[in-house]
């Protein structure tokens, strides 16, 4: 599902319960210097990650303060998160003029807050020019996170140079399933993403395709796409000359960690992109 761009003043783009994608949940604030915003979401752990601007978080009894520093968009500076607990009451002040994405994950334990600084991220690149394949992936709520949070995974990524593809070869973790051994072949996890272009004209395609070699569906996105990802195979590009962004939430329903399910018909080309094993590990 595609949810072009409006202003949600401050009200949840994706909210508790999402008849596409319940297991998330995703907000956009924008506030001026020295406003706050205080919100508290029943039954979803959250992170709140400042897309420009510098915020403090108080939640829990505790003080997080300065969090974020980018300037003018996604692409200038390093993000930087505060952890909430599920159940648990937040305040965001705006130190700057800002704009924050407010990402979740439906979780029934409430674990304790904390922030990511921006040298605490798991960074990622893989994929190369000649495969148009070449991204970067800054993982907010990773790997090196994984024993503090319940079942949410927070990432930002960019392709790398201008255009090209993402999300490919094709996968899916749309069913929680094993395979005749009993080994995990495939986790269900919804997901969310909220797409960039530089320069904000730019332009892409999200695809989704539900069954393999069987025609789907495609979305036009532009700067401020928000892409609800229920089911199906989710390739996504940026046409040639624009750099592409995309905040993403996964949350899973039994698990973090996630297991994705490439789609068989492309299945080869794991073979062709360098590193994306590497990729495939930092998900958990």
């Amino acid at each position: 599902m595609h949810i072009p761009p409006f202003d949600n003043q401050n009200a949840p783009i994706v909210d508790i319960d999402d008849a596409h994608v319940p297991l998330t949940y995703f907000n956009i604030v924008k506030l001026k210097a020295g406003a706050h915003h205080d919100y508290r979401v029943p039954g979803y752990e959250t992170c709140v990650v400042p897309a420009t601007g510098t915020v403090t978080v108080e939640t829990e009894g505790q003080t997080f303060a300065e969090i974020g520093n980018r300037g003018a968009d996604v692409w200038d500076g390093e993000p930087e998160g505060v952890y909430v607990p599920t159940d648990t009451a937040a305040r965001i002040t705006a130190l700057t003029n800002t704009e924050v994405f407010i990402a979740g994950a439906k979780f029934a334990e409430t674990l304790k807050p904390f922030a990511v600084r921006k040298d605490e991220l798991d960074l990622v690149q893989y994929g190369s020019d000649d495969t148009k394949t070449h991204r970067k992936i800054k993982h907010i709520l990773g790997a090196s996170h994984h024993d503090r949070v319940g079942r949410l995974l927070v990432s930002e990524l960019f392709t790398v140079g201008a255009g090209g593809w993402s999300g490919f070869p094709s996968h899916k973790h749309d069913t929680d399933r094993r395979d005749d051994a009993g080994d995990l072949i495939e986790t269900r996890h919804d997901e969310c993403y909220n797409f960039r272009f530089k320069p904000d004209y730019g332009s892409g395609l999200q695809m989704l395709q539900r069954v393999d070699n069987e025609p789907g569906d495609a979305y036009h996105i532009v700067n401020g796409s928000t892409v609800l990802i229920d089911k199906g195979y989710h390739p996504c590009c940026a046409l040639p000359g624009y750099e592409m962004y995309y905040f993403t939430i996964l949350g899973g329903q039994r698990q973090r960690s996630l297991k994705q399910y490439f789609q068989p018909t492309h299945a080869e080309q794991l073979h062709t992109i360098p590193g994306i094993m590497d990729m495939v590990a930092k998900f958990k």
